[in-house]
């Protein structure tokens, strides 16, 4: 029976090689997480199954590269008791609530920004040992580091720095490198699992020291949140939400070549599969290209990998008719418990993505992968 919530798409690469191999769990090399706030949390059935489950039944290094929510998931990963870990990060962000201040119309930046820092605190404090020191994955943290105007947040220049921003990308992506450059946050001393040739980009050790930093600039949506200034252990200035220069990670994997070694009967040697739990088909380059959809297509830095997305009909089913965003905070105001409903709705339904990738794993069918 085909699948109803489940989407595989792959590479040409990685097609070839899942029909000649399957998917092991010793074939992953890199797993991207995007940004999209609460989109990402339609795919926590499918991060506890992966990560609680199927990926520790390997033995190799894994690069986990996330930026904003997909920074907070991949840290999770890199918790003890991981399916646990999970569940809380679902609860806690469903159960997220920024109260709108009387005779406001949205709630403060400064508000927003000392809440989720405390949240961050809440949910790693004592643990920052566990999420660095995992003995297999590699966590690659992404934020944007502000340039000219966006040196340092600002009430006349930050707008106007990204007003330039949106006009230098709108015509060349790598001109937004002017305003931002890609920050890359690595535990561990890891070398990038992906080539940088594309845009102005900068790696930094993610340490003891920085961390909450780091992932609390990698999930700071500009004039939502406030900028985080100064990060230890890198250039100082502004750093926001990772997602501006880095959206959904669409970025040069291919410096992981499949055929780089024999998959062994066993499965044991790794082949470097990209595989990517997303919430669509699009892998979108930065933030401020969400409208070009000329930049939203599949190229060849892609090849290598396997993207899992819900089914846009099967979407069609959930609460509103839509993944959970980020209107569903003005859209729900301050009624919690609506929101919590519909988002839980959702969370639960997305139980079928994680049951559907478990079954094709067992008998894969090729018939049910599409070109991405």
């Amino acid at each position: 029976m085909g699948m109803r919530a489940l989407q595989i798409y792959a590479g040409p690469r990685a097609r070839a090689h899942l029909a000649a191999h399957g998917l092991l769990p010793a074939h992953v090399g890199v797993v991207p997480a995007a940004a999209g706030g609460p989109k990402g949390l339609i795919l926590g059935p499918l991060d506890r199954f992966i990560f609680g489950h199927w990926l520790p039944q390997s033995s190799q290094p894994v690069a986990l590269v996330g930026a904003s929510i997909g920074a907070w998931r991949m840290a999770t990963a890199c918790l003890d008791h991981t399916v646990a870990a999970f569940e809380r990060l679902e609860r806690d962000y469903i159960h997220q609530h920024y109260e709108l201040p009387e005779g406001q119309k949205r709630v403060p930046a400064q508000q927003v920004s000392a809440q989720f820092g405390h949240s961050l605190e809440q949910f790693y404090g004592g643990r920052i040992g566990e999420v660095l020191g995992h003995p297999r994955y590699q966590l690659h943290i992404m934020a944007s580091h502000g340039r000219r105007f966006l040196q340092r947040e600002h009430p006349l220049w930050t707008p106007l720095g990204y007003a330039a921003a949106f006009v230098s990308n709108a015509v060349q992506r790598r001109a937004l490198g002017g305003w931002l450059e890609r920050v890359v946050f690595s535990a561990q001393g890891a070398a990038l699992p992906f080539v940088t040739d594309d845009f102005a980009t900068l790696q930094c050790a993610l340490n003891e020291g920085n961390f909450m930093a780091a992932l609390q600039a990698s999930c700071s949506i500009p004039f939502v949140l406030q900028a985080v200034h100064d990060i230890a252990g890198a250039p100082p200035g502004a750093y926001w939400d990772g997602g501006i220069t880095d959206y959904h990670l669409h970025l040069r994997y291919a410096g992981l070549p499949l055929a780089a070694q024999e998959v062994g009967e066993s499965g044991a040697a790794g082949a470097g599969i990209v595989l990517y739990p997303h919430f669509q088909q699009a892998v979108v380059p930065g933030w401020l290209d969400k409208a070009l959809k000329s930049r939203h297509r599949a190229t060849s830095a892609l090849d290598s990998m396997v993207l899992l997305a819900p089914r846009a009909d099967w979407v069609q089913s959930l609460p509103n008719a839509k993944l959970p965003d980020r209107t569903d905070f003005s859209r729900y105001g301050n009624d919690l418990p609506s929101r919590v409903k519909a988002w839980t709705t959702a969370t639960s339904a997305a139980r079928q993505m994680a049951d559907e990738f478990t079954a094709w794993l067992d008998a894969p069918d090729m018939a049910q992968v599409l070109p991405l």
